[in-house]
């Protein structure tokens, strides 16, 4: 008789997370991802979202040391591992990754539906970005699917739903705000860098951003709106340069999320910061907010669920 294996998240309808900006709170977040919904007997995980939305990192966070098909060391590796299951011998791996974006340039979907199924059924696991191309092409949804956007959703779909185009969706429509708010909390960083670089962390809300302190800074907050709007009126050309750094203009600037950006300054809608320092009385610290997009009316609904 087949074995039933419960899970923690059997009656999880959605788990919604924040999409944190930078490569190491998003690395934490796929631990954290996996300590909590991940099962040792899951074989199939489907990941959704855009381009460099952070799946791949989120992807090492939940598999250290998975060996990502689409990693710009290992290109040039062919044939893809997962279509040559028996090419390891004895040493095979027990994780498959796909790329599905990238690796539709070089293999049929058909192709790569059947060796999912194969790796699947030899009892692999297999974790696959861009799920969505792929899942009309199997006979079946994952067991675990993930959608990257401005939130990070994490669901265990059933025959009843979600289906990961649904989530897909989601996905590609709230990213801009969290490309827009990263591009916009970089322009804070700037204006604040010599007085006050070191002495914040970053915290999230929706359609916007958060530095926390551990005392009040000495920052007029309506200069600090007028210098990131002229920054944003000038429609300044935002680059990539490496890992670590981007470029507003001319101005080199370090960041841990380089690609988490929209590709020019005058691409942010309607920024604006709270005029004052919010304070946590429970942790102690000093909140300065800064938000994009549509406005809200009530500070209190900032963070309510939109799925």
């Amino acid at each position: 008789m087949p074995q039933r294996h419960f899970s923690l998240d059997d009656h999880c309808l959605y788990s919604v997370y924040f999409a944190p900006r930078g490569a190491v709170r998003m690395t934490v977040m796929g631990m954290q991802i996996a300590q909590r919904h991940l099962s040792a007997f899951d074989r199939l995980i489907g990941v959704v979202g855009d381009a460099g939305s952070g799946k791949s990192i989120l992807m090492r966070g939940m598999f250290p040391g998975l060996e990502l098909s689409n990693d710009d060391n290992g290109v040039n590796v062919r044939p893809l591992p997962i279509l040559d299951l028996d090419g390891g011998g004895f040493y095979q791996p027990h994780t498959y990754h796909i790329d599905m974006r990238f690796e539709m340039a070089f293999t049929q979907v058909h192709v790569l539906a059947d060796a999912v199924k194969e790796a699947i059924h030899r009892g692999r696991r297999v974790v696959v970005e861009h799920f969505e191309l792929l899942y009309p092409h199997l006979d079946m949804n994952a067991e675990l699917l993930i959608g990257v956007g401005e939130d990070i959703i994490v669901t265990r779909p059933t025959l009843f739903g979600p289906e990961p185009q649904d989530i897909a969706d989601i996905a590609f429509k709230s990213i801009k705000y969290r490309r827009m708010a990263h591009t916009a909390e970089d322009l804070v960083e700037r204006y604040l860098w010599d007085p006050y670089h070191g002495e914040y962390t970053h915290s999230d809300v929706h359609h916007g951003f958060v530095l926390e302190f551990d005392q009040c800074p000495d920052v007029d907050l309506d200069l600090l709106e007028a210098w990131v709007l002229d920054h944003i009126a000038q429609n300044l050309p935002v680059c990539y340069v490496d890992d670590e750094h981007i470029r507003f203009g001319e101005k080199l600037h370090h960041c841990t999320g380089p690609r988490m950006h929209v590709t020019s300054t005058g691409q942010i809608e309607n920024f604006r910061v709270l005029k004052e320092f919010r304070f946590d009385p429970i942790r102690a610290k000093f909140l300065l907010v800064g938000l994009v997009g549509e406005p809200t009316g009530n500070l209190r609904d900032l963070n309510q669920i939109r799925l």
